[in-house]
């Protein structure tokens, strides 16, 4: 699913009681069918369609996925990676950053670096490739720093 362009997307729209809960249980489960959702927050399931709807042509909800757990999935070395990148070149070096293998999320920050990236991939040795062949090759990063990670919590903010 595409996101919209900060551009054309509608202005924020404050949200209810009701648009939370169902955020909230969609964060849980997205597999859940719109009528149990519906019953859970107490409206229709017409309401419940629209109110979903909504919330994705708002870009609240910016799409439907699976919670993977990396390691069971093949992926048993995980790291951030913070850049440092030539000024302005953000946009270049994201579409470049898009393309890499394993690479999960990815936040242009303040700081003492400039974008934080975390990728997954099969073992240390394909995270070295990664990093000193692909990222280290980009004209406009300058440095780069590895941060592995040894354990993972997902968290669930409330809304």
């Amino acid at each position: 699913m595409s996101q919209p362009s900060l551009e054309t997307r509608p202005p924020a729209r404050p949200l209810d009681p009701v648009d939370r809960n169902i955020l909230r249980l969609l964060r849980a489960d997205g597999r859940m069918s719109v009528r149990a959702l519906a019953d859970q927050v107490h409206v229709s399931r017409a309401n419940a369609y629209a109110r979903i709807n909504r919330l994705v042509d708002d870009g609240v909800i910016r799409g439907f996925s699976a919670r993977i757990d990396e390691e069971r999935a093949g992926q048993g070395a995980s790291a951030y990676i913070t850049l440092k990148i030539v000024q302005d070149s953000w946009r270049s070096v994201r579409e470049q950053l898009l393309r890499l293998p394993g690479a999960a999320h990815m936040a242009l920050v303040s700081g003492d670096f400039d974008v934080l990236l975390l990728v997954h991939t099969a073992d240390n040795r394909s995270l070295r490739d990664l990093v000193l062949t692909r990222i280290q090759s980009i004209p406009e990063v300058i440095s780069t720093r590895t941060l592995l990670v040894f354990e993972e919590t997902d968290l669930e903010p409330e809304i």
